[in-house]
């Protein structure tokens, strides 16, 4: 990265086409480091996408323009079902006819999946939608729009990036904004922590306690959930927190993936805080199209279980992932039959040091959710999580636990106070320490870095390049 950002605002300054070649070329370098041959996978969906959205435009009459629209939505969606859930329809049709008396077997694709493929599908999907819908004109500028689907800080994990926001980025003249970047380096900073200091600490005991559920007593596979819960978010934000302050260094703002959702007062709110692009291109291309919440009390329900089970599906091949999609339709539809799905659309506590006891309460019941709900996201199996949740509802609930991280969980308690005092603003440090003297400021950034050193070696791989 540092050679193409001394090459991007040096050499290439003054050339908007030479720095958007310079961006293609690094990005696809930086995706074939993984496994060069995917790269023509990549290549072939931009291409796809880039060409059906011309033939869009150009086309003459509605079922000309939708027949280029289908093509491309069911060759991008029949890639990823191949890679991503041919082995699990084939192996869940077959236990559905071994059910029912009839002998059966089928052949499995021994293929890796593809990084990044559900993100940058996703990527192709919205530009040719929106130029069907009008809400974008094609491109016509090749590399521009092959930066747009395969920009390397999004690439991999995202955020999900709609061609309304980023295209006009790329195809506009950058000049370096020393205050961005060094913004950009503090949300750098801050995400490596949450990635390798918070996440890969967390995913040491979770992953024992998850590993070896059956040892442990109900006490103890609590905190394996907690640690997970806990995991997860600083993994995956940690990942939005680096490409965000990567792409600042360049000169883009891509969007907004986390708003610290572990502080939402329900479940309606931690959804617009939590994979903020994900959910929302959901609700764009989906939930909308369906109808939203216009219709009738059956309409709700259902386009309410369609986004969570789809956004559920979406997540793995793993009917664990689907029923973690359902748990949370059944936790948000009370909010939306109520019509309380958007009470709390300000940040907790506003402008406050402390949060109300109702908010307390709101914080804490939600974050519970949603470490009960992580449960089916992280088991192997259903019959996994639900012997899991058997035991913590058990007896040995009240026994002490078998693990007690101590140097843990005073790690995440002062990651807490800094996200819980950032909560306001785009990211945990974008404020942090402005009122103090320099020299402490800048002492506790090296404090984080000395953090960041102490655990490397211990990394995991990000949970979402799985996805």
């Amino acid at each position: 990265m540092l050679i193409v950002f001394l090459l991007y605002w040096f050499p290439l300054k003054k050339s908007l086409k030479g720095q958007n070649v310079l961006l293609l070329v690094a990005s696809y370098y930086f995706y074939s480091c993984w496994d060069w041959r995917f790269l023509f996978l990549l290549v072939f969906s931009t291409l796809l996408d880039y060409y059906s959205g011309i033939k869009i435009d150009r086309s003459e009459g509605k079922r000309a323009k939708k027949f280029w629209l289908v093509i491309s939505i069911a060759i991008n969606l029949s890639f990823l079902g191949l890679f991503k859930y041919y082995n699990f329809f084939a192996d869940s049709f077959v236990t559905l006819l071994q059910s029912i008396g009839f002998k059966a077997s089928y052949t499995t694709l021994n293929v890796i999946l593809p990084v990044g493929i559900s993100f940058y599908t996703f990527h192709g999907l919205s530009y040719v939608l929106d130029v069907y819908n009008q809400k974008i004109r094609p491109r016509t500028n090749f590399v521009d729009y092959s930066l747009f689907v395969s920009f390397f800080p999004l690439l991999v994990a995202g955020p999900i990036e709609r061609a309304t926001h980023l295209l006009p980025q790329v195809e506009k003249e950058r000049s370096f904004d020393y205050s961005k970047a060094i913004d950009g380096l503090r949300q750098m900073l801050w995400g490596l922590f949450k990635k390798v200091v918070i996440a890969d600490g967390c995913a040491e005991y979770a992953n024992m306690i998850f590993n070896h559920s059956g040892d442990y007593n109900g006490s103890t596979l609590v905190l394996g959930a907690f640690f997970f819960t806990i995991q997860i978010y600083c993994d995956f934000s940690g990942y939005s927190d680096i490409a965000l302050g990567t792409a600042r260094l360049f000169g883009f703002e891509l969007l907004r993936n986390f708003a610290f959702p572990y502080f939402s007062r329900d479940i309606a709110e931690f959804w617009r805080r939590w994979h903020i692009s994900l959910s929302s291109w959901f609700r764009d291309y989906l939930y909308f199209p369906l109808g939203g919440s216009k219709g009738g009390l059956w309409m709700k329900i259902r386009n309410t279980f369609i986004i969570f089970l789809v956004s559920g599906f979406w997540h793995g091949a793993n009917w664990t992932f689907v029923f973690w999609g359902a748990l949370n339709a059944i936790y948000f539809l009370p909010l939306l039959l109520l019509n309380r799905n958007r009470n709390n659309l300000e940040t907790v506590a506003q402008g406050k040091v402390f949060p109300t006891v109702r908010e307390t309460w709101g914080i804490c019941s939600t974050f519970l959710l949603a470490m009960f709900a992580w449960i089916f996201f992280r088991a192997e199996s259903l019959s996994h999580a639900f012997s899991y949740i058997g035991t913590i509802f058990s007896g040995s609930l009240f026994k002490m636990p078998q693990v007690v991280p101590v140097k843990m969980f005073v790690l995440i308690f002062l990651f807490m106070i800094v996200e819980w005092f950032g909560r306001e603003q785009q990211h945990a440090l974008a404020r942090f320490g402005t009122r103090w003297p320099s020299l402490v400021r800048y002492g506790a950034y090296y404090c984080i870095i000395l953090l960041i050193l102490a655990f490397f070696g211990k990394e995991q791989q990000f949970i979402y390049f799985q996805f």
